[in-house]
């Protein structure tokens, strides 16, 4: 997976995604728990066609539960990141390596029901979190340790776009 660096992540925001034609520009953040809702039925509708496995047809590219896993754990990850931009003031997330975290919690060896089981579980929590911010809170800030900002607005619009994207990434390769 490819991560845009601190310097360049704003991309997301401001423009579709040349890829997956996501464009968080266009997208309100109250429509964001409904996009999180539908992406996780999709999800669950790759798991019932066979579509989310482990093993990679290219080395380079994450498997499709390696993209569940992932997805699951942005969903996760977010939602912590929303609570602490709730209850905290400008607070600092705690840092994540999404490819160390692939390699040591052994996305390839996780069971893909389970998988897309705890993606649905996550996906509804973060849904319901957005779902429960006031219009005034939806301003309030947070910083990666990279040195990004961001409102709740601004990382929800963002947060959206991965498992988006991921979505695109996975029918790419499995045809």
């Amino acid at each position: 997976m490819i991560v845009p660096d601190a310097k360049d992540w704003t991309w997301v925001l401001e423009r579709p995604c040349p890829d997956c034609g996501f464009d968080a520009s266009n997208c309100a953040v109250s429509a964001v728990p409904g996009l999180v809702r539908e992406n996780a039925l999709r999800w669950g509708q790759l798991l019932a066609a066979g579509v989310i496995h482990p093993g990679r047809a290219d080395p380079t590219v994450w498997s499709p539960l390696e993209y569940a896993c992932h997805v699951r754990d942005v969903y996760e990850r977010y939602d912590q990141r929303i609570s602490l931009m709730l209850t905290e003031t400008n607070p600092l997330y705690p840092n994540w390596d999404q490819d160390v975290t692939a390699v040591t919690d052994r996305y390839e060896e996780q069971e893909p029901g389970v998988v897309v089981h705890r993606l649905a579980v996550a996906a509804e929590t973060v849904a319901v979190r957005l779902e429960g911010v006031s219009p005034a809170d939806r301003q309030r800030p947070g910083r990666r340790s990279d040195g990004a900002m961001f409102t709740v607005d601004t990382i929800a619009r963002y947060m959206v776009h991965d498992p988006i994207h991921h979505l695109w990434d996975v029918r790419a390769i499995s045809g």
